[in-house]
């Protein structure tokens, strides 16, 4: 089969297409053909950053090739012996082994049964594989960490990016009042997404606009946490503050909950017990269309270094998707 592989890290043309066997799998496991890939920042942090690969595609040294990818969407080829939620034939989705070794970036890939989800027949395999690991942070911040509910106001920073615009989307499906915080071009992107308000942190100051918000998604690196430290003006005594870059010092938690009783919380998206049940109603949404995957830029698979240039520019809209 065909995949993209690299050997050395750095630059996104290291990224080459080869001929590698298909992967075997385990009896949990499922064969997928794959029909699109997502990508994501992560991807090239990694591919750049010989400590990021270590940790997170955990590299043991005894790889024949490291091929990146965490998320998929494709069609079910093969099934392992204790496999009882697909067969073959079926259209999946998902974002799997990550932590990990998924090796996503191919024709073909192994992927643990209760890792993927029936991919809704109305719903595209581009933007099914869109709304994986990006679907499933914005999900994890702003449902399982931030517990939105109606009437909620929400300030969603990087709104306009992979996936900001799946929690602008997440946040008003609950009945939220959502802020999104973007450059100006993107105002009316954000908007169509159903964002109430729209602030161009460029030329606005948000922390002056906004100073009673119940949750702040804070999408944004800085030295010293000082975007958090402008987030946590933005909200309300109680709110809660979730940094999905940032690890926000032990120092500056103590301190936010001592003196305005705000949580401030580090978000994960590695899979946990809720994940199934998370994609399956992502899976709902994407189906009703009441959440719609954004794709700006698709690519062949021989193409992958394109994608990875764009996405380390961070001036993306909504996703980048490659189709082998």
């Amino acid at each position: 089969m065909k995949a993209i592989i690299f050997k050395e890290v750095g630059e996104p043309e290291n990224l080459v297409l080869a001929e590698v066997p298909v992967p075997s799998i385990e009896g949990h496991e499922v064969l997928v053909q794959v029909k699109a890939i997502s990508i994501n920042p992560v991807d090239a942090y990694v591919r750049k950053n010989k400590p990021y690969l270590d940790a997170v595609y955990q590299v043991t040294g005894a790889e024949q090739h490291i091929i990146l990818g965490w998320d998929v969407a494709g069609i079910v080829t093969g099934t392992g012996k204790n496999v009882t939620k697909f067969k073959a034939g079926d259209e999946v989705f998902g974002n799997f082994k990550f932590i990990g070794q998924a090796n996503a970036y191919a024709e073909y890939v192994a992927a643990p049964e209760n890792q993927l989800v029936l991919k809704p027949a109305n719903v595209s395999f581009e933007a099914a594989a869109g709304a994986t690991m990006a679907a499933m942070t914005a999900w994890q911040s702003i449902v399982n960490s931030g517990k939105v509910k109606k009437g909620d106001k929400v300030v969603v920073h990087g709104a306009s990016g992979g996936v900001g615009h799946y929690a602008v989307q997440f946040a008003k499906h609950f009945g939220a009042y959502v802020i999104g915080v973007s450059s100006g071009e993107n105002r009316d992107f954000v908007l169509g997404l159903g964002a109430d308000e729209f602030i161009d942190y460029k030329t606005q100051v948000f922390e002056e606009l906004v100073t009673d918000a119940d949750i702040v998604h804070d999408t944004v690196w800085s030295e010293d946490d000082k975007h958090i430290e402008r987030s946590l003006k933005a909200l309300k005594p109680g709110g809660t503050l979730l940094s999905l870059i940032v690890y926000p010092e032990p120092e500056l938690i103590e301190r936010a909950l001592r003196e305005k009783n705000v949580k401030v919380l580090r978000v994960n998206v590695t899979p946990n017990e809720t994940y199934e049940q998370n994609m399956e109603y992502v899976a709902g949404l994407l189906s009703s269309g009441e959440v719609k995957t954004h794709i700006s830029h698709v690519f062949p698979l021989e193409e992958m270094y394109k994608a990875h240039a764009l996405i380390q520019s961070k001036n993306t809209v909504g996703k980048i998707i490659v189709m082998p």
